[in-house]
């Protein structure tokens, strides 16, 4: 009998049935998306660890600084940690002080329904990247486990995450979050632990070379640099998926302060396969798939019983990304665009369009994983597409009166355009960074023609009261 394979079964049914259990708290489209607006601080800042400490940044970050050294962590651990203290020292508070139920919102009040449209379009693909990483991460664990072909691991992993996913919304997966949270804190920090005491790990660390103690790569010049940074933390500083921690908060202070807490035990655990990739090719040389190197280290060091605990911790990981992306990019598509076609829904009609739309990403993250690469390839698409744009608007939009509904538009153009040309047809270093100065450029350029396609609401000054509160009190915890 496969004892690992019926050890991850066992755990993704607990996983399962707690989705189950809290999914009896669920009775309108706000309970689903937001959990109510009831998330503490203990909560919040574990989801948002959680949600974003999934499969890149174990086997993915540890596979990259595997080949390239410790400059190889721009994105994972360093980067995506950046990221979240940036939201919380900048955006966290103003954004929960408008009230959203999604970061869609924001473009409608402030700009126009069209615009609102544009930028769903942009922010759906990335959720599938997203999710898409997941599963074929997800997929890989289970094949590894179980010898299956990687195409049917992959599709019976889309099966259980699109299920599971679709359950519970926002507050089922913040409940699944700190269960998964754990699981990944305890199953990296056993690994270590252990890779001490035989002192297998000091003895590698004395041989790492200095070159690979750098973060910054040797002779790279400083464009690719700042684009090796630029998309972790700008491309996903407005993601989705951590803006609707912030919303789901139960005031704009918890919501700054689980940013923190959120980001700080994200740096603390993700060193844990940062040093592991450090000393990588000393723990275990040649190896091929460098994606690899953790799962590697469990099963030559750990026993039958801690290696499935582990398996499930890598899981955890997966889970707790996979249903927050699938979850959020739903919310852009029922709220903002489904439930504006048709109002009259009743709430119970609400929640099954909301699951639906779980079950229809999922699918579409499926396609993609595959039919990709490798998982970061995918992670870094979802950082970094159509996000120049959306981070331009946005920040515009809540920070300053400038622009309109046409500075937006050009915006959003034009960001995802020099992007996909940079990246895809010129080849260029740095098409991201490239992507934000031209995006920042076409918003200005197009301010002043703002009034020919401003929308009612801002005809009629409501495109000046969307900033003009940024700075408001947050509620009393």
């Amino acid at each position: 009998m496969n004892w690992l394979l019926v050890g991850i079964f066992g755990y993704l049914a607990i996983q399962l049935a707690i989705g189950i259990v809290v999914s009896r708290r669920v009775h309108t489209e706000t309970d689903y998306i937001l959990a109510g607006r009831s998330l503490g601080l203990g909560l919040a800042s574990f989801s948002i660890f959680a949600t974003w400490f999934g499969a890149e940044s174990i086997q993915g970050a540890a596979g990259t600084i595997y080949a390239e050294g410790l400059s190889g962590g721009s994105a994972d651990p360093f980067g995506y940690v950046a990221c979240i203290l940036l939201v919380g020292l900048v955006f966290a508070r103003p954004l929960w002080n408008r009230g959203f139920t999604t970061f869609g919102d924001l473009f409608r009040l402030r700009y126009s329904v069209l615009v609102e449209r544009v930028a769903i379009l942009l922010m759906v693909p990335t959720s599938i990247f997203w999710g898409a990483a997941q599963v074929r991460a997800f997929g890989n664990v289970v094949s590894h486990a179980s010898s299956l072909p990687i195409e049917w691991a992959i599709t019976g992993a889309a099966l259980f995450v699109v299920g599971y996913s679709a359950v519970g919304g926002l507050l089922a997966d913040a409940w699944t979050d700190v269960v998964q949270g754990l699981a990944v804190i305890v199953g990296l920090v056993v690994l270590a632990a252990l890779l001490l005491a035989s002192g297998t790990l000091q003895q590698a660390w004395t041989q790492v070379p200095a070159a690979r103690l750098s973060l910054l790569a040797a002779d790279t010049p400083w464009y690719v640099t700042l684009e090796a940074w630029a998309v972790p933390v700008v491309g996903s500083m407005l993601a989705v998926e951590i803006i609707s921690r912030v919303l789901g908060c139960r005031s704009a202070e918890t919501a700054r302060r689980a940013c923190f807490v959120g980001g700080s035990i994200y740096l603390a655990v993700g060193l844990i396969p940062a040093v592991l990739g450090l000393c990588g090719p000393l723990l275990v040389p040649g190896l091929e798939e460098a994606e690899q190197l953790i799962p590697e280290l469990a099963r030559l060091h750990l026993g039958t019983v801690p290696y499935i605990l582990f398996t499930g911790a890598l899981i955890s990981a997966i889970l707790s990304t996979v249903d927050s992306i699938l979850l959020a990019g739903s919310a852009l598509i029922t709220h903002n665009v489904l439930l504006q076609l048709r109002p009259n829904l009743s709430d119970r009609a609400k929640l099954r369009w909301s699951r639906a739309g779980v079950l229809a990403l999922g699918v579409l993250s499926w396609a993609l994983a595959l039919t990709s690469e490798s998982i970061s390839s995918l992670v870094e698409y979802a950082s970094a597409f159509g996000s120049a744009g959306i981070f331009v608007v946005a920040t515009f939009g809540l920070f300053t009166s400038i622009g309109g509904t046409a500075s937006a538009l050009a915006s959003l153009a034009t960001g995802m355009i020099v992007w996909a040309a940079g990246a895809f047809l010129l080849e260029w270093p740095a098409p991201y960074v490239s992507a934000l100065v031209a995006a920042v450029v076409a918003y200005l350029a197009a301010a002043p023609f703002g009034a020919a396609l401003a929308s009612p609401e801002q005809s009629r000054g409501g495109e000046r009261a969307l900033p003009s509160t940024v700075g408001c009190a947050a509620p009393a915890e």
